[in-house]
């Protein structure tokens, strides 16, 4: 392919590369002990409590714990190359330790929501087979559920204010303890984060073990991750993600990111570092950068990040559409907004114009939107900073192809809107033990992503919609993210959600899902409003207000729980 086969090129800097052939290291393990070299003692994560309580990691500590962690789970836990290990943590100095380690074990990571229930624990576990798992203690109650059927040998017990100062450690503990009443007793044989560590560094000091033969039998095309898919349109999926896929995305991102500076940043992870996007873009990227990364356990409610931006100069932060939106309503954020903030990135859902508006005018900064998929690494597109266009993804990544195409894969024709397809050495590897599933999502390489897009004709992006979430209304084809952005732009409406419903005459109708600033306003209200801006067939036939909508583990809005609930309620009638 030629550059004429993607003229988004001609908006990378004069020092971007177009392609990246050869990346700077071959391994996670590689890129994280290289990174701990230079920086050192310079501090690498931050966790930062809602009262301000909090403690930190450098980067040589995190390359000396991680090493000695990988030493346990290969010699005394008796795992082997490949082998998958779950971590079940929430964001905190545990997350970054464990995660190195099991790279750099040779063992394949698998992300689990903390806030999974039993039977989620239990599907992902059966699909997985995990050898070993590291979960934190104020969930671990459910284990006893979601492993019948399916024993974990190795189970790692760590706690939310793990490797914290031993005052505020203890604060915490007891709070959970008494106040909270969140620590249960753990029935299972399992042994504490802190001693595998120090089993693992003994054993390396007894016996001269060294990590770099664990990481020389690696190779970048070997699985580091299984990440698995949201959910959110379906069964969860196992995706398999490369070395090399994920050390590509991140150089592809920080490619197009102009203006941050090596060892300076200071970067605020209010995503939870188990979502695709925050483990390649926060805990990778940033980490290689040498930036302070503050960790922030529960985002919710917005107050618990208040003192992290009282405390810390923050330059750089990533979220969702929700994320920007509930800070923008915040009175401690509106009368004391970050003065240091460079910009923000946002992915995981839309970006509603609205948003994006009132973010920039609140900060002074810009979100830059991207898009990508789990099964992407995830980033495909970014907005470069100076070049953002407001309602689009932006351009592709250097060494990413996109193109809008038919149900055959035919690209369609300039300004069309087709479903997306991705190629680039990012797309992973394919779904963990489901060829099924595979074949159906990648063809010849490409990736079908499920979303549809619009390519402008100088090589931006448009997301019209996602393929499953579309609405056919006597024919026509309706896209929730068109009618939910002028939902939002509605001074009287926070959050919107829109799907469609059965009907007899049309199909399918519209039904639009509110959540209020203003009480008194009435569907009929909403109604008139969206007539004004949209055309008629688009205009939402039911209006529901809701005191808040259903969102997945990082704030996505859940369309497929209200179409369950519409189905659950039109079946009780």
């Amino acid at each position: 392919m030629t550059d004429q086969d993607r003229p988004w090129t001609a908006f990378y800097g004069p020092s971007v590369r177009k392609d990246i052939t050869d990346t700077h290291y071959r391994t996670v393990g590689d890129l994280v002990s290289a990174t701990a070299h230079l920086y050192g003692k310079a501090p690498a994560f931050t966790a930062c409590l809602p009262n301000g309580m909090n403690g930190t990691l450098s980067f040589a500590q995190v390359d000396e714990m991680s090493d000695a962690l990988a030493i346990y789970l290969r010699e005394t836990a008796g795992l082997a190359k490949g082998d998958r290990v779950a971590l079940q943590v929430p964001n905190g100095l545990s997350f970054p330790v464990a995660a190195f380690a099991v790279m750099k074990a040779g063992c394949i990571l698998v992300n689990v929501n903390p806030l999974y229930t039993a039977e989620e624990m239990a599907h992902q576990f059966a699909d997985a087979t995990p050898n070993a798992l590291i979960v934190v203690d104020m969930f671990a109650d459910k284990l006893p559920g979601a492993i019948k059927g399916h024993p974990i040998p190795n189970i790692i017990v760590t706690q939310v204010a793990e490797f914290l100062p031993a005052a505020p450690r203890g604060i915490v503990r007891l709070v959970q303890k008494y106040w909270d009443k969140t620590l249960h007793p753990i029935d299972l044989p399992h042994i504490r984060l802190p001693e595998a560590i120090a089993a693992g560094r003994a054993m390396r000091a007894g016996k001269s073990i060294a990590v770099e033969e664990y990481r020389n039998e690696v190779s970048p095309d070997d699985v580091a991750c299984l990440q698995y898919t949201g959910g959110t349109t379906g069964v969860s999926k196992g995706a398999m993600l490369t070395h090399a896929n994920l050390i590509t995305n991140m150089e592809q991102v920080m490619e197009l990111i102009t203006g941050v500076e090596k060892g300076k940043e200071v970067a605020l992870t209010a995503l939870p570092m188990y979502h695709i996007f925050a483990f390649t873009v926060n805990l990778l990227g940033f980490y290689w950068l040498g930036a302070r990364n503050i960790l922030i356990p529960n985002p919710r409610p917005l107050s618990n990040l208040k003192r992290a931006f009282e405390n810390y100069n923050v330059t750089w932060m990533s979220g969702v559409n929700t994320l920007f939106n509930g800070l923008s309503n915040e009175v401690w954020f509106l009368d004391t907004p970050p003065k240091d903030l460079k910009f923000a990135s946002a992915g995981g859902m839309a970006l509603q114009s609205s948003v994006a508006k009132r973010w920039e005018d609140v900060t002074g900064k810009p979100v830059l939107e991207g898009y990508g998929l789990t099964e992407s690494s995830p980033v495909l597109t970014f907005n470069p900073l100076g070049k953002t266009r407001a309602g689009s993804i932006g351009i592709p990544l250097p060494s990413t192809y996109l193109a809008c195409v038919d149900e055959d894969g035919t690209p369609v024709p300039q300004g069309e809107a087709g479903e997306i397809a991705a190629l680039g050495p990012q797309i992973m590897k394919g779904y963990w033990n489901r060829p099924d599933e595979t074949d159906k999502t990648m063809r010849e390489g490409w990736l079908l992503t499920g979303d549809i897009g619009v390519m402008d004709p100088d090589g931006y992006f448009r997301i019209v919609d996602r393929k499953k979430d579309m609405i056919l209304v006597s024919g026509f084809n309706v896209y929730p993210n068109e009618i939910e952005d002028c939902l939002t732009q509605h001074p009287g409406i926070s959050e919107a959600a829109v799907i469609g419903v059965p009907d007899n005459a049309a199909g399918e109708k519209i039904k639009a899902f509110v959540v209020l600033h203003d009480d008194g306003l009435s569907g009929e209200d909403i109604r008139a409003y969206c007539k004004e801006h949209l055309t008629a067939y688009k205009v939402p036939k039911l209006v529901e207000a809701r005191e808040d909508l259903p969102k997945s583990n990082v704030g996505k809005i859940l369309r497929k729980d209200l179409r369950a609930e519409e189905v659950e309620t039109n079946s009780a009638a």
